[in-house]
């Protein structure tokens, strides 16, 4: 424990000024104690409870049983290091051979499923937003006007022709019916 890294890290977070014959470092040396001493069963527990694991996985068949030599080299508990249990009673682990790998697909076919239902979505909201703007536009817009188309002036012949024929069909309503359907017969031919 570095007191006066602590000093300078308490002054550092509270501003408050600490000596180095203060009561707390009392306190710390004593929570590094108990501390110490809960992270060494914890340690102790977590080893024992693994080796009964791997005892009972090598009796149902789970792990290969362990070599001569591995059973003669310390086995190492939760912190790396060779257990104060003898080698005999602890057996180290060893891990299963990993099962059959399954191949690593090198080449994806070109559209999958996936991006061929993406495509499909894309093109029905693609027509389905074209027949909305189609539909706004006929609704708005105005349509163009009707062409107009000027009568023009007849000529003086043309206006002599048509009272012509306006006398002309004066006197065929005068004549006798008989002479009237034979002249209507021949003007239409």
């Amino acid at each position: 424990m570095d007191q006066q890294k602590l000093r300078s890290l308490v002054f550092e977070k509270t501003g408050v000024k600490i000596d180095i014959d203060d009561p707390i470092f009392a306190l710390v040396a004593l929570n590094e104690a108990v501390l110490e001493e809960a992270v060494g069963r914890h340690i102790a527990a977590i080893d024992a409870a693994s080796l009964e694991l791997t005892q009972h996985a090598r009796l149902a068949g789970g792990l290969p049983p362990v070599a001569d030599a591995a059973r003669k080299a310390a086995p190492l508990d939760a912190t790396n290091e060779p257990s104060a249990a003898p080698a005999a009673a602890s057996a180290g682990y060893v891990p299963t051979p990993p099962g059959p790998v399954r191949p690593i697909a090198t080449q994806s076919p070109a559209i999958t499923p996936r991006e061929l239902r993406l495509l499909g979505a894309a093109a029905g909201i693609a027509m389905l937003s074209a027949l909305i703007v189609v539909g706004a536009q006929a609704v708005f817009s105005k349509p163009p006007p009707a062409p107009v188309i000027e009568a023009k002036a007849l000529t003086p012949e043309q206006t002599l022709a048509l009272r012509n024929a306006e006398k002309l069909t004066k006197a065929i309503e005068k004549l006798e019916p008989k002479a009237r359907n034979q002249l209507q017969a021949e003007l239409q031919k």
